[in-house]
């Protein structure tokens, strides 16, 4: 299961708590300065009979937001809040020093439209990156996948320099997909789960990927093509070939080349990559195309042993995610 805390179910709740006819108002940090508790899209949803998921202080300010949106169900309109979260506050909730933040209220189904948030919740189920934007002076509020193509790449939401435009991002989970059961794979998934990765591994070899190897980890034994159709390649998958087997390798590289994954590395030296180079103009793919494949695989940071390429590899990702190409 996915466990980034940035990519909550606030949304998904707030949607079905105004389909059940109880009310619901979403409650989104849209700025922060100092030590904040939480980051900015921090979301808390509200229920009008008074149930919350989520936080946008850590407990700081939850019981005056809650009382805001109590309200705000009432008369039907968005409000913008301001709280100073002080020191003593910001100590209990693990802070060294307090900070101040603003929280954007949108009552469901009037200041926010309820169609509006059924096409956002569809999108981030569909896996379908997704910006909400909303005017905080005027209220207008609209859904966008061609904008804000920065804020985007960094799951950085925030205000814009206007000072009233604040923009959500919405991206599905980080997915990484390892073609080869292998000991870097056995370094590699749990490193990227720490980072906010829903890893899948997958490998026909049932030796290679096994529970007994892989404990509480998505396995699939299909082949390698097989598996990537199955779960669907997007922009924010990456995929990590490590068997160092061109049968295993190769058709799962072909179907990432023809997507728009984010990252694609390839376990082997230079001559090996050379021939890999090799079999894909064969097959017939663009030279830039080519150039994606990130292979060998991993920052050169002198790593030798299955860890260290694991966090080379890690690191590689994190730098072509966020457009600090290696």
């Amino acid at each position: 299961m996915q466990n980034i805390t940035p990519f909550e179910h606030a949304p998904e709740t707030a949607l079905d708590w105004h389909r059940a006819g109880i009310g619901a108002a979403l409650a989104t940090v849209v700025q922060t300065w100092g030590s904040a508790p939480r980051r900015t899209g921090s979301q808390l949803v509200v229920s009008g009979e008074g149930q919350i998921e989520g936080s946008v202080s850590g407990g700081c300010v939850e019981g005056a937001v809650v009382s805001e949106a109590l309200e705000a169900l009432q008369d039907g309109q968005h409000r913008l809040l301001e709280f100073g979260v002080s020191d003593a506050d910001a100590f209990a909730v693990g802070l060294a020093c307090g900070g101040t933040i603003k929280v954007l209220v949108e009552p469901v189904g009037s200041a926010l439209p309820g169609n509006l948030l059924e096409d956002l919740v569809a999108a981030r189920a569909a896996r379908t990156p997704m910006a909400y934007e909303v005017n905080l002076a005027t209220g207008a509020r609209r859904l966008t996948c061609a904008d804000y193509a920065d804020r985007m790449r960094m799951d950085r939401s925030g205000l814009e320099e206007d000072g009233e435009t604040f923009v959500a991002v919405h991206n599905p989970p980080l997915r990484l997909i390892c073609v080869g059961a292998v000991h870097i794979t056995q370094a590699l998934v749990p490193m990227a789960r720490i980072a906010g990765y829903d890893p899948v591994i997958i490998d026909p070899r049932t030796a290679f990927a096994s529970s007994e190897r892989f404990p509480d980890e998505t396995l699939m034994d299909d082949w390698p093509d097989e598996a990537v159709e199955k779960l669907g390649l997007d922009t924010r998958t990456a995929l990590v070939l490590l068997t160092h087997d061109p049968k295993l390798d190769d058709p799962a590289l072909q179907a990432a080349l023809a997507a728009d994954v984010f990252y694609i590395g390839a376990l082997g030296s230079k001559k090996t990559h050379a021939a890999r180079v090799a079999r894909m103009q064969e097959a017939g793919f663009t030279e830039d195309r080519i150039a994606r494949i990130h292979g060998p695989i991993g920052l050169d940071i002198g790593a030798a042993s299955p860890a260290e390429i694991a966090v080379s590899i890690l690191s590689e990702m994190t730098a072509v995610l966020r457009g600090k190409q290696p």
